[in-house]
């Protein structure tokens, strides 16, 4: 028998199916298991929702047939539909607000150093780590007590109240997502767009802020997210005329689940996945123009 035989016969056998690596964790079907157990808890109960929102029983414990009548009379509903406008002017000004302040917040704490930084950093974060409904009483004593905001004011400025609020929660999110991003930025392209003749303001414009948009964008998701969804804080600061959409959504649950209410939550939710996809896309046309160094 010549040595090239069993050569051979190596060579023939069919390949083993290999095995996942230590760090592969996808490819072990525990963790998989994990992962879609985890995914059905978290969606289930919204799809739930949707589904019955179009169910024809006013007991949403019994599928009797699909309509689209709810929907109907959720858009025919002249204070769900004002409370729902309420809410997207809210949370579209808490969001340009909030990206403003968290991008200047950020850029500070990330290029500056001075005397109570520290401090200012343990500020920033309490919106994030203090209990909501701590910081819904501390609002509704700032403006019963402290700023009272005036009563009677023309839409939209009668939420102001509501929009201060919200963007003193919401802003310390987006410095912290704009921070992190900065982390990774290379100062040497600072100092070349200034040896090429730019000054301070054209280097913020043209270096900077195109390697902060995916952190903007992320954290402009965020901010608005947070505002559109909020009910402890605006439950504590919304008035007799400032009823947001989630705070209409709860009045309606007191008396019982009926139809329209999965209808508005669901209205609610397909907003709120639109925005996102919308940001998402925006985010990634934004990593795709990065220039590689």
């Amino acid at each position: 028998m010549s040595i090239a035989e069993p050569v051979a016969s190596i060579e023939r056998a069919p390949p083993s199916k290999e095995k996942p690596g230590p760090l592969e964790y996808l490819r072990r079907w525990p963790l998989q298991a994990i992962v879609g157990a985890t995914l059905i808890f978290l969606y289930a109960p919204l799809i739930t929702l949707m589904a019955f929102s179009f169910n024809t029983s006013r007991r949403n414990i019994v599928w009797e047939g699909f309509t689209f009548d709810w929907y109907g009379r959720a858009m025919s509903d002249d204070s769900l539909v004002q409370a729902f406008i309420n809410s997207l002017t809210i949370a579209l000004i808490c969001t340009v607000v909030s990206v403003v302040l968290g991008a200047m917040s950020a850029v500070l704490l990330w290029r500056f150093r001075f005397p109570g930084k520290t401090a200012l950093e343990g500020s920033l974060a309490l919106p994030i780590v203090v209990p909501e409904i701590c910081m819904g009483v501390a609002m509704l004593v700032f403006f019963a007590r402290i700023f009272p905001w005036p009563a009677g004011m023309p839409w939209p400025l009668n939420l102001g109240a509501i929009t201060i609020a919200h963007i003193s929660f919401s802003f310390p999110f987006v410095t912290t997502v704009v921070r992190a991003r900065l982390a990774s930025f290379n100062r040497e392209l600072e100092e070349a767009a200034k040896d090429l003749g730019a000054d301070e303001w054209r280097t913020f414009w043209d270096v900077l802020v195109p390697h902060m948009t995916p952190g903007l964008v992320s954290g402009a998701l965020l901010a608005f997210t947070l505002s559109l969804d909020d009910f402890v804080i605006t439950f504590f600061t919304a008035g007799p005329d400032t009823i947001t959409f989630p705070v209409k959504v709860y009045s309606m649950l007191r008396f019982s689940v009926t139809p329209e209410v999965n209808a508005a939550s669901t209205i609610l939710i397909v907003v709120t996945i639109l925005f996102t996809a919308i940001g998402l896309q925006l985010q990634s046309q934004s990593e795709k123009q990065k220039p590689n160094p």
